[in-house]
């Protein structure tokens, strides 16, 4: 039923944790609550002889922003509270030498983190961390229930929990079936699972020949390396150049730069040849060569204004290697064919695979708590979405088509089945 070394496709959709979200100050109260909880009750004698009255009505219930003050002012001195309480406890499980395990409590090494997270300690006195100092979102705990979900944002759907990826083949003359299902935190990078899923399909013998992304998967080192190490073609946008000169349209952009990487020399369009040529001048930026231009050529240049908007400082390009850059540069050139666009519209489809797992699974929540569980959730999902599509397969029923309102069709020319 699977073609070898046939076509396949991607994407990856949100996933909501089995939790809620909570804001700073309901993440630390209900850290705190979650710890009380449970040292209540795995040593209920030793917890009852050092909470104080007042906590039994501070962490009673649960903590939830309706209940909360209001001012800032206010909410500021409880969250101080809160820390205050929470490292009572935490000093509290250090003193008892007697009773080791009460740290291991998972509970207890979540609410370590949090603290750690959300307080900072300054001359012995707690302070409520400032937003910047923060570690990222990526390493926070977001809720005490669930280590592993994490809050993310993409365009306009905010949430707690995880993502999944679908692989699914889309031949033609085949079904289409599910080859790899990946499930990570919701703030893991698309692009990280460009080099996943290929590594899951090897050992598999599920390769593709062709691999369908959208632009979230695609980078200048990932073409490459799938046709490098496993022989796939990467089919999906790129970014477009960044740089103010190609968005506007007006000014020159990398692409105009000549580079002869033998004699580490980069011409601009007015015919100058750079000064330098620095490698690796910023590795996080992706950069492996740093070009930069004379002075003495920018300054007086007729083109300046085409080519840098800096006032005094002369141009500066930077390039990934030559092999990724190259690789970059024929991709955006063969976005804009309509060769390329109509074997990219196959891409749409895995669209429906993630909504035939929403509608026939309930896959966008999560049953569990913990990434291992939701994983598996997610495996469950894909084999029944397979069972259901080799069965329409063998029944000789054909995916339906993409539906379309009466007006709607009216755009292609399509007159309308039924009347308004």
């Amino acid at each position: 039923m699977l073609k070898t070394r046939g076509r396949q496709r991607t994407d990856s959709t949100h996933v909501l944790a089995a939790v809620r979200m909570l804001n700073r100050l309901e993440r630390v109260g209900e850290t705190l609550r979650a710890a009380l909880n449970a040292l209540a009750a795995l040593a209920p004698e030793w917890l009852q002889q050092r909470v104080p009255p007042e906590w039994f009505e501070r962490y009673g219930s649960r903590v939830e922003n309706d209940d909360l003050p209001k001012t800032a002012a206010a909410r500021q001195k409880l969250a101080l509270v809160i820390g205050e309480d929470g490292q009572r406890l935490l000093q509290a499980i250090d003193r008892a030498t007697d009773q080791p395990w009460l740290a291991q409590v998972p509970a207890i090494s979540a609410l370590r983190r949090v603290w750690g997270e959300q307080y900072m300690e300054e001359e012995r006195q707690l302070r409520w961390r400032e937003a910047e100092e923060m570690p990222a979102t990526a390493d926070q705990l977001t809720a005490p229930d669930d280590p592993d979900a994490r809050s993310s944002t993409k365009r306009h759907v905010e949430w707690v929990g995880d993502k999944v990826h679908f692989t699914a083949t889309c031949d033609a003359d085949t079904p289409h079936l599910m080859v790899n299902v990946e499930t990570t935190p919701a703030t893991t990078p698309d692009d990280q699972m460009a080099a996943v899923v290929p590594a899951s399909l090897t050992p598999r013998n599920l390769l593709p020949s062709e691999h369908l992304v959208d632009k979230g998967y695609t980078d200048s080192h990932i073409l490459v390396d799938s046709q490098r190490h496993y022989g796939v073609t990467i089919v999906g946008p790129v970014a477009d150049d960044p740089g103010w000169q190609a968005r506007e349209g007006t000014g020159f952009d990398k692409s105009q730069f000549r580079v002869d990487g033998a004699r580490q020399v980069v011409t601009c369009p007015a015919g100058k040849q750079s000064l330098s040529w620095l490698p690796h001048t910023y590795p996080a930026s992706g950069m492996a060569i740093e070009a930069r231009f004379a002075r003495k050529d920018c300054t007086p240049c007729a083109f300046r204004l085409r080519c840098t908007r800096a006032k005094v400082a002369p141009r500066m390009v930077g390039w990934q290697v030559r092999e990724q850059y190259e690789a970059l540069q024929a991709a955006r050139k063969r976005q804009t064919t309509e060769a390329f666009q109509q074997a990219y519209a196959v891409r749409s489809g895995i669209e429906s695979t993630h909504e035939q797992a929403i509608r026939r699974c309930g896959r966008r929540r999560s049953r569990d708590i913990g990434l291992a569980k939701t994983h598996l959730q997610h495996l469950l999902t894909a084999v029944a979405i397979n069972l259901v599509r080799l069965n329409d397969w063998w029944a000789g029923i054909s995916p339906a088509r993409t539906r379309c309102s009466p007006f709607a069709a009216l755009q292609w020319g399509t007159p309308a089945v039924h009347q308004i």
